[in-house]
């Protein structure tokens, strides 16, 4: 389970995210003193930390500052204040995002994901289950599933799933999903390749993920983040 130290002062926001990450593997912890979050860090050694700007005593700049002397643990400010200078002192202060409230608890999620994804080069094995168009990806049971229903996955379809979600919103092309293909010991060819997709988006539609996964005509396939799933 990975750790993350949340220093948010609303108790509201702060069990609301620790609610709603403790389902996706996450283990939030919350500083017991607004004075001494350094400490606490230094004794969790969080894998990554969510900051607010207004705080008890020192802002999230000063503690931003601190920890930073000590770390380069991901930091993500989350804050109600939306003036652009803010922005701008929390990169410079080497913030890896900034994210404003109110703000959308899977987009959260997903920016969390994804720089716990770059900055600890996790490989797919460890990380079993991932979230996607409101969607639970589980690579360890090769299913997925959304609301109250879901589909199993051949291992070619998930394979070719989790490229994509890897790269997501990015083109994958036909020849870079062969050769991974080939390189995991999964012979196959160019038509191959298209029943699997074809099956693999058909298996989406019966869970409600339809036009997900997208063909860019010449070039390759595209797993997109659609608004309203």
């Amino acid at each position: 389970m990975q750790k993350i130290l949340l220093i948010e002062d609303d108790i509201s926001i702060f069990n609301l995210i620790k609610d709603h990450f403790l389902h996706w593997s996450f283990e939030v912890i919350g500083p017991i003193n607004f004075q001494q979050i350094l400490p606490t860090f230094l004794e969790e050694k969080p894998q990554l930390v969510i900051i607010d700007i207004q705080l008890p005593a020192y802002d999230g700049f000063h503690w931003c500052r601190e920890i930073r002397r000590h770390s380069k643990v991901p930091i993500i400010f989350l804050s109600s204040r939306d003036h652009p200078m803010d922005m701008i002192m929390a990169m410079q202060m080497g913030a890896d995002d900034f994210v404003q409230k109110p703000f959308n608890m899977e987009v959260l999620l997903a920016k969390i994901q994804a720089i716990l994804r770059r900055t600890y080069d996790y490989g797919d094995e460890q990380l079993d289950i991932v979230h996607w168009n409101n969607a639970i990806i589980d690579y360890s049971r090769s299913a997925i599933s959304r609301e109250d229903q879901e589909v199993e996955l051949t291992k070619n379809e998930l394979f070719i799933l989790r490229v994509l979600v890897q790269s997501l919103d990015k083109i994958v092309s036909r020849d870079e999903l062969m050769r991974r293909l080939w390189d995991d010991e999964k012979f196959v060819n160019d038509n191959t390749l298209s029943v699997n997709v074809n099956r693999l988006r058909l298996k989406l539609e019966q869970i409600g993920l339809e036009e997900v996964i997208v063909t860019k005509k010449g070039l390759g396939y595209i797993a997109i983040t659609k608004e309203g799933l």
